[in-house]
């Protein structure tokens, strides 16, 4: 594909973001995944939407858009947009008294709720929805992990997803830069944490045996339905829901609250705890809702 087979009106560039083309692909992102892009945003998708026409093969922008609205290219094109659109911050240990919680308070509940009902050691089974680059999913199996071997009497499982295809490729993978790991405690990144040998930068890797407890699958939140188990004990969806409709959070929630057992835990950011409230959620903690 050489320049030479695109022309451009007097006076625009091939490599900016119009005014235009960020409401169609603002228009897009947010009719396939709900999330929503204000005229802020515009910058910061600019950059990002150049990055994925240098590597479609476009000299710039303007041609890529041209691609999309005004040729074929929308099929093909709309994963890599919602990519481009979706912020995927997280850390490890994040907002920690969910983590501290789930260890204290909601796993000894549970337990203590599942008791005499099946044979052998139950599984507490949490879902990280919207688990983004995986650090939320594997700082909940570090939790889990240690409480396993002090508790002894319960085995657990993680399931993590996103509409992103290539951020769960990332999450699989397990590595991460050096920095990222500050806010997990010594004795954990111990045990958990392996780090590259003559790297630079630094980057470090999730164990094998904490890699195997966190399984990983593609979901949109504005899907009707979620092909998953009804029987989740813990769900986090931290610090998306701020990104969607006041009606697109509340289908969304109500979505998610249908796949926790009875007695299981809704963990929302600290940001959108009034969602929850004005469900009808009991509040067990800050921002954190229990299923009657």
């Amino acid at each position: 594909m050489s320049d030479e087979s695109w022309t451009f009106g007097r006076g625009a560039s091939p490599d900016v973001l119009s005014a235009a083309d960020f409401g169609r692909i603002a228009a897009l992102v947010t009719e396939h995944s709900g999330i929503r892009l204000p005229a802020a945003k515009r910058s910061m998708l600019e950059g990002r939407v150049r990055k994925r026409a240098k590597a479609a093969g476009f000299p710039g922008i303007a041609p890529y858009c041209a691609h999309l609205f005004r040729g074929n290219g929308i099929a093909g094109e709309l994963t890599h947009l919602v990519d481009a659109a979706t912020t995927n911050k997280t850390d490890f240990f994040r907002e920690p008294q969910h983590y501290q919680l789930l260890e204290s308070r909601m796993l000894p509940d549970l337990l203590q709720r599942r008791r005499g009902q099946a044979r052998g050691k139950p599984v507490i089974k949490l879902w990280s929805a919207a688990c983004s680059n995986g650090a939320e999913a594997y700082t909940a199996a570090m939790v889990l992990a240690d409480a396993a071997v002090a508790r002894r009497d319960f085995e657990w499982s993680i399931l993590g997803t996103d509409i992103s295809r290539a951020i769960l490729s990332d999450a699989r993978q397990a590595v991460y830069p050096t920095e990222m790991i500050e806010p997990v405690p010594p004795a954990k990144q111990s045990r958990y944490l392996m780090h590259a040998r003559a790297e630079n930068p630094p980057r470090v890797r999730v164990v094998p045996e904490l890699r195997r407890t966190v399984r990983f699958a593609p979901l949109n939140l504005m899907d009707r339905a979620y092909p998953f188990d009804s029987d989740f004990d813990v769900i986090m969806l931290r610090n998306v829901l701020i990104y969607f409709s006041k009606e697109d959070q509340q289908a969304v929630v109500t979505r998610l609250t249908q796949h926790l057992r009875r007695g299981g835990f809704l963990l929302l950011g600290h940001a959108e705890s009034m969602i929850g409230s004005e469900l009808g959620l009991r509040q067990a903690a800050p921002a954190t809702f229990q299923v009657p």
